[in-house]
């Protein structure tokens, strides 16, 4: 029987170890387990053959990287070649079956990620500090904090298009900006009721009848001659005429010129956080459209943002089920029902605000709702976990939805979950191409336009300053 050697990675290098009676240890696996916490037995089965450590934090960096990817680096590979003899004379325990694929391939090794092996690299892993003479268990967690830290760094690549805390913190400001306008639009009217009160009556809406109260002022001094303006204000002659006759008998009271001043700065900070309300909408709609496209062209960017912000992150609600997501938003009246032991416990939180909800039949609303947080957690895990979002498979979802819909009214089959998700893969496959084609003709572009000619089909030079500084193109 050929001996077993276990190749371990740790961040202060490469360890070779020897298995002793490797055929007797295979055997006995319970024993095995049971030595791993006690060195001296450990020591019994495992013996150090070789170590190899890093150089640099760099090196170390560098190796770590490819091998989480399976990959195996000149180091490695110089190292294996070194110490393990081939020829069938030596089989090679690994803790990674990629790795262990590539080694295979590439050094033609006998290797193995099974049986035994895992037990023992744990071992190795609990006693790596005393089985490597010169290298203390201190030093052995400086070393692994340090790659720890680079390697995290490393792999965690934010993409500043597609982070979720902008929507959370949007939403929030949005709901909070709903609620001041609201107070504030009442207290304006309140203010200026005192002497216009004929106003709110013909403009109920918050947003114009601040534009007018800020344009009118004193109704005293409101002419015919500014109806025309005041029709450009509110889009609506009849609305402007009717405005001016009211002014001409109303029935409130004088008001001070210092009043009228104040009146008008409180009318246009209420009209400038209205106007910026729209503007932070548009903002949410561009997030919600580069970090989860699907859900909010399923449910809606507003609907889409609550559910994230009340999630945590995307993430969270990615890992959410589809039962968890209906009744987001609903936690309280959740946890009251359960602890009166009733049986009416809500049947959607959030998702109450889609309109998908409204459309439903009242004994068809828990159905609805069902359906449409199943899809919502398809839609956020799509959003979450593809490489390049795209609105195809939300399309597709929203659709599902409304073909429910249409089966719960009319009786009539929607399509099968597995025939539509292929229309949206082939259609998801199409567009990728034509913007990979897109891409590729314009890098193209910009290279002609930089003067960039490809030499070889490989290196790419200048052409304009090659004959600046020769004289002459390159051949």
């Amino acid at each position: 029987m050929p001996p077993l050697f276990v190749l371990f990675e740790h961040a202060a290098g490469y360890g070779l170890f020897k298995v002793k009676e490797f055929e007797e240890v295979g055997m006995l696996l319970p024993q095995v387990e049971s030595s791993v916490p006690d060195l001296k037995r450990f020591n019994q089965v495992v013996e150090i053959k070789a170590f190899n450590p890093f150089k640099t934090a760099a090196s170390a960096l560098e190796n770590i990287n490819n091998i989480s990817e399976g990959l195996m680096t000149e180091e490695l590979q110089l190292f294996l070649e070194k110490n393990v003899p081939k020829g069938g004379k030596g089989k090679l325990g690994v803790g990674d079956q990629k790795l262990a694929a590539t080694i295979s391939d590439s050094l033609g090794y006998n290797c193995t990620w099974t049986g035994v092996v895992p037990e023992i690299i744990r071992g190795i892993r609990l006693h790596f500090s005393k089985l490597v003479k010169g290298l203390s268990s201190k030093s052995s967690s400086v070393a692994q904090l340090g790659l720890g830290h680079s390697y995290s760094r490393a792999k965690v690549k934010f993409n500043v298009n597609r982070v979720d805390n902008m929507i959370i913190q949007s939403i929030a400001l949005l709901d909070q900006l709903e609620k001041d306008i609201n107070t504030f639009s009442m207290r304006i009217r309140e203010w200026y009721s005192y002497h216009f009160p004929e106003l709110f009556k013909i403009i109920p809406e918050n947003y114009l009848y601040a534009k007018c109260a800020a344009f009118i002022k004193n109704r005293k001094e409101f002419t015919e001659d500014k109806v025309d303006e005041l029709e450009q204000l509110v889009m609506d002659r009849g609305k402007a005429e009717a405005i001016y006759e009211a002014s001409k008998s109303s029935m409130g009271m004088e008001i001070a010129l210092v009043d009228l001043i104040n009146i008008e700065m409180f009318a246009k900070r209420v009209i400038s956080l209205t106007e910026y309300k729209t503007e932070l909408a548009v903002y949410l709609h561009s997030k919600m459209e580069a970090v989860a496209p699907s859900l909010a062209v399923l449910i809606g960017d507003l609907v889409g943002a609550r559910l994230i912000s009340q999630a945590g992150s995307l993430t969270n609600l990615a890992k959410f089920p589809a039962s968890t997501v209906q009744i987001l938003g609903a936690e309280k009246a959740l946890f009251r029902a359960l602890k009166k032991k009733s049986t009416s416990t809500p049947k959607y939180g959030l998702l109450f605000n889609s309109s998908y909800i409204a459309k439903a039949d009242a004994s068809n609303k828990g159905r609805i709702s069902r359906f449409l947080a199943n899809k919502c957690s398809l839609a956020s895990r799509i959003d979450c976990f593809s490489e390049y979002p795209s609105s195809i498979f939300g399309e597709k979802l929203r659709q599902q939805v409304d073909d429910r819909l249409k089966y719960l009214k009319t009786g009539e089959l929607p399509p099968k979950n597995v025939d539509v998700m292929k229309e949206a893969v082939v259609e998801f496959q199409t567009h990728m191409k034509k913007v990979n084609k897109k891409k590729k003709k314009k890098d193209k572009k910009r290279k002609s336009e930089n003067g960039d000619v490809t030499v070889d089909g490989n290196e790419t030079i200048n052409l304009d300053e090659t004959i600046q500084e020769n004289g002459e193109p390159p051949l």
